[in-house]
Order: C-alpha cells, then sequence, then structure tokens
C-alpha cells in the first residue's frame, strides 16, 4: 500500500498535520517511536493557549494574530479543553516595563483579537493570593488560555484517526529513500522490520527533527538550531484568581504563575541543551532560578523541599549568538528540494497555532499529491476531551 502523507512523531504537531492530512481526504500514516503520543516537548510545555503577549516588543504582529485567530478556534472546537482564564500582570517600582507600556501592549493585543483588559484597583490588590504589595505601582488583568497539552494532543490524535489517519506506535523510522515520486521507509515496530511508501513524508519530530533528517536518502539540507530547554516545577497550593505574568528580576524573562491539577505550575526557563533529547531533565540552576522568581512576587515563600514534581521540555528554535528569550517563535517549514520536494520538516512552532500550521503544511504538499475529496474542516472540527491525563503534567 502506498501512503499520500506519512508523518513521523505524534506532539501535537504531527497530530495536526494527520488531521488535516486526513481531513483533506488523503491516505494518511502517523509512526511514532514511543508507545503513546506527546512524550516530548508536547506534554512538557506552559499549558497556554495564547496569543503570545510578549511577542509585541519584538514586533512579531503576524504570530500574534494568527494565534489569537486559533485560540478563538480552540475555544470553539474544543470547551472541554481549552478554558479561558484571567492573567494577571503586576508591575512594581523596579518593573522595567512601566504601567503605560503594558497597557498600551494590552490595547493593542485586544485591537489584534485578545478579550478586552482591565487595571484593578488598589483596593483588591489584598485579594490576589498573597501577592506582594510593598512597591507595587499597578495590577493589569486580561484574558488567554489554559489546556492539558497532553490531552489537547490526544484529542487531535482521536480526530485525525475518526477521518481515517492511521497511527502506530513504537515505530521507528531506520531509513527513508526518496525515488522519484515516492519515498520508501524502512521502519522498526516491535522488533519487525517493514517497509511503508509514501507520496510524501512530513518530519514532525520537534526536537528529534535533526536526528530524523539525517536517517532520509537524499540528505536534505539540515537547518542550524539550538535545542532550548525549559523547566517547570509544580508547586503546592492553589491560585484563586487565575495566572499570574511575572517579570523574573534576575533577567526580566516572563514566567507563569498558574493553577494546575490542584496545584501551582511555574515555569518556564530556557537554557541550551545539547545532549539526547530524550533524556532531559530539570537542572538545580533552572530550580533554584524559578524558586527566586516565585519567592519575589508571593509571601507564601517555597523551597526546595516544597517542590511536588517537575519536568523539562524541549524547544527548537533557530540557532543564534542572541538569548533565547528574544529568537523569533515563527515555525520554520523546510522541504529537501524546491525541484521535487517530497520531505518536508517542521523547525519549531506554537502548541497555540498547531492547525494553522497543519494546514499550510497541507497545502504546500497539494500539488505533490493526488486529487482527493475532502471530508472535513479542521476549522470548525469538533475535539473530544480523552478520559485522563498523564499524571503530574
Amino acid at each position: 500500500m502506498t501512503y499520500d502523507v506519512v508523518v513521523i512523531g505524534a506532539g501535537i504537531h504531527g497530530a495536526g498535520v494527520a488531521q488535516a492530512a486526513a481531513a483533506a481526504g488523503y491516505c494518511t500514516l502517523l509512526l511514532e517511536q514511543y508507545d503513546r503520543p506527546a512524550q516530548g516537548t508536547s506534554s512538557k510545555s506552559s499549558k497556554l493557549i495564547h496569543g503570545g503577549l510578549r511577542y509585541l516588543e519584538s514586533a512579531q504582529f503576524g504570530l500574534v494574530r494568527e494565534c489569537l485567530v486559533e485560540r478563538r478556534r480552540l475555544l470553539e472546537n474544543a470547551p472541554q479543553l481549552v478554558k479561558l482564564v484571567p492573567f494577571h500582570i503586576p508591575v512594581y517600582r523596579n518593573t522595567r516595563r512601566r504601567p503605560w507600556q503594558i497597557r498600551l501592549g494590552l490595547s493593542l493585543y485586544a485591537l489584534l483579537g485578545g478579550k478586552g483588559f482591565q487595571k484593578i484597583p488598589e483596593r483588591d490588590w489584598n485579594t490576589l493570593d498573597g501577592l506582594r504589595n510593598d512597591g507595587l505601582d499597578a495590577v493589569f488583568r486580561y484574558y488567554d488560555a489554559q489546556t492539558d497539552d497532553a490531552l489537547l494532543t490526544q484529542a487531535v490524535l482521536a480526530s485525525a484517526q475518526s477521518l481515517g489517519a492511521e497511527i502506530r506506535y513504537g515505530c521507528e523510522l531506520q531509513q527513508a529513500r526518496c525515488e522519484g515520486n515516492a519515498c520508501i521507509l524502512n521502519c522498526h515496530t516491535q522488533g519487525k522490520s517493514e517497509e511503508i511508501h509514501t507520496c510524501t513524508l512530513v518530519n514532525a519530530a520537534g526536537p528529534w527533527v535533526n536526528t530524523v533528517a539525517a536517517r532520509i536518502q537524499p540528505a536534505p539540507e539540515q537547518l542550524d538550531i539550538d535545542l532550548v530547554q525549559g523547566t517547570h516545577l509544580v508547586l503546592p497550593g492553589q491560585l484563586q484568581h487565575g495566572m499570574y505574568y511575572l517579570e523574573a528580576p534576575q533577567d526580566q524573562r516572563a514566567v507563569f504563575a498558574m493553577p494546575w491539577q490542584d496545584n501551582i505550575l511555574l515555569g518556564t526557563t530556557e537554557f541550551l541543551y545539547q545532549g539526547d533529547p530524550g533524556e532531559v531533565t530539570p537542572r538545580q540552576e533552572e530550580t533554584d532560578y524559578l524558586l527566586t522568581v516565585w519567592n519575589h512576587y508571593f509571601k507564601n515563600k517555597m523551597g526546595a523541599d516544597d517542590i511536588i514534581d517537575s519536568f523539562a521540555g524541549l524547544r527548537v528554535l533557530p540557532r543564534s549568538r542572541g538569548k533565547a528569550f528574544h529568537r523569533t517563535r515563527e515555525t520554520l517549514l523546510h522541504i529537501d528540494t524546491t525541484r521535487c520536494p517530497r520531505v518536508l520538516s517542521i523547525y519549531g512552532g506554537k502548541l497555540t497555532s498547531y492547525r494553522s500550521t497543519a494546514e499550510k503544511i497541507i497545502r504546500q504538499l497539494q500539488p505533490l499529491l493526488p486529487t482527493r475529496t475532502p471530508c472535513a474542516n479542521t476549522q470548525t472540527q469538533a475535539l473530544e476531551a480523552p478520559q485522563q491525563s498523564q499524571r503530574g503534567r
């Protein structure tokens, strides 16, 4: 059997491409090296469906607008999985961004498609989950959305399957040869070798993207990337009033404190990572960094002994000498050759915009694919919540 589209990787972007391909009527197969989905970054993110308020500072207006449109669609299509929640931005006397800058940014955010915002009266500051009041100049409240990233990935995969896509877990690509109008894949599934034929191949392997690319012949050009580690801590307690968008006192990065499974989720960090993506773990310096942020802003002090859980994931970012925090978050779609592209690799990507990224990929591959009849539209396709989440994530 020859597939129209084969996707490598069952993270959110692989799931999105499988769903989009199946919705367009294409014969679709997704291969995942682990025995279940979302084992990498797609279960270890900050769990946010948002436009990226901070991206306005680097004038990434198109990215913010795209993400806000996708946020609205997810709120409509997956109401059990994606919830609109309040975010609070406290501004202190020594905070780098002043109240007028925050107001301007939130006004632009609302103009691009975000919900409105408000300035919280000083008389209400004491109700904000033990937020430190000394030196506090202003607090702004706006709205974005939260999800369970692993559950969302599972829901998109279930949608893809309902539309006809096949999914094989425990299947690792060993080699792919692209010849003429097809790619021939050699894979190992539960210790057995198998050969798979496909018109097109989508490399959605996340931090393993260049590992997969190296197994393809003729060898596609690989983009220079950095793997950037982000760690989150799960702390005891509850945040009754929503989330907090905090400016880290150490380096002015954005750190979020948010309710999560009856506890508090705090993150994230940004450290360059070298090594096996499957072995990424939180570093002591990241733990210290995040606890310092928490203790700077909240009266309820936390120490290492209070940590319930911690986890780390990897972002794929274009290689640069600049700090990871200031690099573009645009998703890069890289084809193997402009003459007769058969392989498309996804570099980077955001949880919020996975669907629109997948739609772009299918449009780019369409000239290479046979004519099929679409059976669904992912813009309006409902996503149902699976029964249970991965514990601690």
